[in-house]
C-alpha cells in the first residue's frame, strides 16, 4: 500500500488520500521550495472530507497509478482541507469562478512555483465525459506547455493576481451609505420566491439562512407580512421534505430538486446552528410549535451525533454512506437514509407499516423517479407526504392514535437504522468558527425555551473553546485528535464572539462580555483595513497568501465582515464603547456600493446596517422578586434590535423595594424604572 506525507496530518480529508499513489504533500514550504528547486508547476487539490465529487474524483484519478505517474512526474501535487484554510481556498475559489464563471469542489488549481494561479476548475473526469476534458488530458496539455511556453503562464500568473487584487478590492468611497439596499435585498427575493414549495429560484435550492435573518428582521421593522411569511414557508417546506432526516432529526446540506425531496445528504454543523436559530426567532414571532419542534429535533440530532465527549462540535457528517455492511467498499449517496418497503416492513408490523408509508410517501418500488446515478432504485426517501389528520382520514382511524403510533416507529427504525447499517464517515475536527454557530443555536434555544439541556451544551462548548482554542489572546482555527492548530481567521473571532453575546443573553455571566470585548480588540488589531473600512479574511505575514480578500459574500455561512459589524454594533449598545461602533460604521461605509448595486448577496450585513440605522434599546435588569417571570417576558419575543442586560457591573441601576426592576433606555438615556412586568410590555 502506497503512503504519502499526508499521513502525518490531522485534518479527516488529507487522511483520505495518504494512500494514494500521487506524492501528495500539504499546504507546505517543503513543497513550494520543490517547486522553485525543480521548477514545476504546483496542482492545488482543494475539497473537505464529506464531499461527494470529492471522493469521486479520489477513486477515479487520484487512486490511478498511471495518473499518479503524470501528477508526479510533471506536477508537485498539494491536498489542502478548504474548511482548515479557508483563506486559501477563497483566494483561488475567487479565481476560479472569474475565469470559468463557477466554483465548487473538489476544486483543481495550477500554480506557479510563486504560488500565482494559471489554469483551474472543479471536478474533472478521468476521461472526456459529462461534456468535461479528461483530468489526464489536462495535466498532459499543461505539461507541455509549461515547457514550451513558461514565459507566457508566468506572465499570465502574474496578469491573474493583478486583476483579481483590483476586482476584489474596489470600493467606493463615495458611495452613500443610506440603506437603499434594503429595499432592494428584499424586493429581490420576493421576485425569486417560490410561492408553491418556498425557497428562491429554482432548482438546485440552497438554504441561505443569512436570508431568513433578513426576512424575519424586515418583517417586524419595516410591518411587511409577506417577508415573514416567505421565510417561515420556506422552513416548514424544508422540513417536510428529504432536505430533513424524518428519522434523526437535521437538515441535509442542499436540495437537487425544486421541492425539497432529493438531498444531497450530507450534514455540515453549519447548518444545523444556523437554522436551528431561523427556526427560533420564527416561532418567537408565530408561537407556532411547528418551529420549535424543528429547533428541538436538530439540536437533540447534534448532541446525539456531532457532540465531542469534551464539549465541542463536529464537523459534518458524509453524503455518502456503505449500501451493504457486507461490502463496505461499495458507497452510496445517501444509503444510509433510504429505505425499501420491505426494509420497513420487516421492523414495523400492520397497520403501522402503512401508515408510516402512506405518511412518509413511500413506493412498493421505490419513490424516486428523477434517478440520473441509479442511486435510489428500490428504494424510498422519507417526506412529510400527508400529513397525521390526512393518514388517520385515510385509514379511518383517530389522529391521536396514528401519532402515538407513527412516533413509535420513527424511533424503532431509527434505532434499526443506528444498529445495522454502517453510518455515514464523520468529520470529527472541531472548528472554532463553526462551533461558534452552533452555541448561538444553542443559546438562542435556551433563551426562549427555557431548556437547560440546551444551556448546558452552549455553556460546555464555549468552555471547550476557551480551554484549547484560546491561546497568549488569540484563536486558533482547528482541534482534532488532540491538537489545536492554525491561527484563527476573521470567522473563527467574528462567530466566536457573536456566540459569546448570545450566550450572555441566555446566562448573563458578564465574563462571556469581557472575552467578547477581549476578542474583538484582537480582531481589531489582526484584521481592520484601518485605510478604507472592514476587514480582511486573514492576517498579514501569511507568505504563503498571494492576496488578502475581504470576503463579503453571506452564503451557506455569513461572512465573517457581516458578524463582525453587527458584533461591534451589539457591543457598543452593551459597553458603552464608541471606537466599536466607529469601527462598524467604517466598515458599513466600505461596503455601501455593495449593499446598493449586489443587496442579494449580503443579506446579513444589511441585518447589521438594520441594527445600525435603529435606535437599539437597551433593556437593563436589576434582580429581585419575580426576576424569572420578568427575564421570561422579555426573552420570549423577538426583539433583534434590543440588548439585554441582568446586573451589568454598573450599580446605578438598583433593584427597587427587593422587586425585580427593569430600566429601558436608548443611547443610554433611561425612562423611569418599573417593577411591573405588564408595564414593562407596554413600554417595549
Amino acid at each position: 500500500m502506497h503512503t504519502n506525507r499526508l499521513a502525518q496530518e490531522k485534518s479527516p480529508y488529507l487522511l483520505q488520500h495518504a494512500h494514494n499513489p500521487v506524492d501528495w504533500f500539504p499546504w507546505s514550504e517543503e513543497a513550494f521550495a520543490k517547486a522553485r528547486k525543480e521548477d514545476k508547476p504546483i496542482f492545488l487539490s482543494i475539497g473537505y472530507s464529506t464531499c461527494h465529487w470529492c471522493h469521486v474524483m479520489e477513486r477515479e484519478s487520484f487512486e490511478s497509478e498511471e495518473v499518479a505517474e503524470v501528477l508526479n512526474k510533471h506536477f508537485v501535487p498539494i491536498k489542502l482541507d478548504r474548511e482548515e484554510r479557508p483563506d486559501i481556498d477563497r483566494v483561488y475559489m475567487t479565481f476560479v469562478q472569474a475565469t470559468t464563471g463557477s466554483g465548487g469542489w473538489p476544486m483543481s488549481v495550477w500554480l506557479t512555483p510563486e504560488l500565482k494561479p494559471f489554469f483551474g476548475g472543479t471536478y474533472f473526469p478521468p476521461d472526456n465525459r459529462y461534456g468535461r476534458p479528461g483530468f489526464r488530458a489536462i495535466l498532459e496539455h499543461l505539461a507541455g506547455v509549461w515547457r514550451d511556453d513558461k514565459a507566457r503562464i508566468l506572465e499570465s500568473g502574474d496578469d491573474v493576481i493583478r486583476q483579481l487584487t483590483q476586482m476584489t478590492g474596489a470600493q467606493d468611497p463615495a458611495a452613500l451609505l443610506d440603506g437603499s439596499g434594503v429595499e432592494k435585498c428584499y424586493l429581490t427575493l420576493r421576485r425569486s420566491f417560490d410561492t408553491r414549495t418556498g425557497g428562491f429560484g429554482q432548482a438546485p435550492k440552497f438554504p441561505r439562512p443569512t436570508q431568513f435573518n433578513f426576512l424575519l428582521r424586515y418583517s417586524q421593522l419595516r410591518g411587511e407580512e409577506e417577508a415573514l411569511q416567505m421565510a417561515l414557508m420556506t422552513l416548514a417546506e424544508m422540513y417536510k421534505g428529504g432536505m430533513y432526516d424524518q428519522l434523526g432529526g437535521g437538515f441535509h446540506r442542499y436540495s437537487v430538486d425544486a421541492r425539497w425531496f432529493v438531498p444531497h445528504f450530507e450534514k455540515m454543523l453549519y447548518d444545523q446552528g444556523q437554522l436551528a436559530v431561523s427556526c427560533i426567532e420564527g416561532f418567537q414571532l408565530t408561537r407556532d410549535p411547528l418551529f420549535e419542534r424543528i429547533a428541538r429535533e436538530t439540536l437533540d440530532y447534534v448532541l446525539r451525533d456531532m457532540c465531542d465527549s469534551k464539549g465541542g462540535f463536529y464537523s459534518a457528517e458524509d453524503a455518502d454512506s456503505v449500501v451493504d455492511p457486507a461490502d463496505p467498499k461499495h458507497k452510496g449517496e445517501g444509503a444510509f437514509y433510504i429505505w425499501t418497503a420491505r426494509e420497513i416492513e420487516e421492523v414495523l408490523r400492520k397497520p403501522e407499516s402503512d401508515w408510516f408509508q402512506y405518511r412518509f410517501g413511500c413506493q412498493a418500488n421505490g419513490n424516486v423517479t428523477d434517478d440520473p446515478h441509479a442511486e435510489f432504485t428500490g428504494r424510498n426517501i422519507l417526506y412529510q407526504a400527508h400529513t397525521i389528520e390526512e393518514t388517520a382520514e385515510h385509514f379511518g382511524v383517530a389522529a391521536a392514535q396514528v401519532e402515538s403510533a407513527l412516533t413509535t416507529a420513527s424511533q424503532r427504525l431509527l434505532e434499526r437504522r443506528g444498529t445495522t447499517r454502517v453510518r455515514p464517515h464523520l468529520d470529527d475536527k472541531v472548528l472554532t468558527a463553526w462551533n461558534g454557530l452552533m452555541i448561538s443555536g444553542y443559546a438562542k434555544a435556551a433563551q426562549v425555551l427555557g431548556e437547560p439541556r440546551y444551556l448546558k451544551a452552549a455553556q460546555n462548548a464555549t468552555a471547550f473553546l476557551e480551554r484549547e482554542m484560546y491561546r497568549y489572546g488569540m484563536l486558533l482555527r482547528r482541534y482534532r485528535d488532540g491538537e489545536a492548530a492554525i491561527e484563527g481567521f476573521l470567522d473563527d473571532y467574528a462567530f466566536f464572539t457573536q456566540a459569546l453575546l448570545d450566550l450572555y443573553e441566555a446566562d448573563f455571566r458578564w465574563e462571556r462580555i469581557e472575552l467578547a470585548v477581549k476578542l474583538t480588540e484582537t480582531m481589531l488589531a489582526k484584521f481592520e483595513d484601518r485605510e478604507t473600512g472592514a476587514f480582511f479574511s486573514s492576517a498579514e505575514g501569511d507568505a504563503s497568501l498571494v492576496m488578502r480578500l475581504k470576503d463579503d459574500y453571506d452564503g451557506a455561512e455569513p461572512s465573517g465582515n457581516s458578524v463582525a459589524v453587527l458584533n461591534l454594533l451589539r457591543l457598543s449598545a452593551m459597553t458603552g464603547r464608541t471606537d466599536f461602533r466607529d469601527a462598524a460604521e467604517r466598515a458599513l461605509r466600505a461596503f455601501a456600493s455593495r449593499m446598493a448595486t449586489a443587496a442579494i448577496s449580503i443579506p446579513q450585513m444589511l441585518v447589521a446596517y438594520l441594527f445600525y440605522e435603529s435606535k437599539p434599546k437597551q433593556i437593563v435588569l436589576a434582580s429581585g422578586t419575580g426576576i424569572e417571570a420578568m427575564l421570561g417576558e422579555v426573552l420570549a419575543r423577538f426583539r433583534p434590535n434590543s440588548i439585554v442586560l441582568l446586573d451589568p457591573p454598573d450599580p446605578k441601576m438598583p433593584a427597587i423595594d427587593g422587586k425585580a426592576t427593569a430600566y429601558v433606555c436608548e443611547n443610554f438615556t433611561c425612562q423611569l424604572p418599573v417593577t411591573d412586568v405588564a408595564e414593562l410590555m407596554k413600554r417595549l
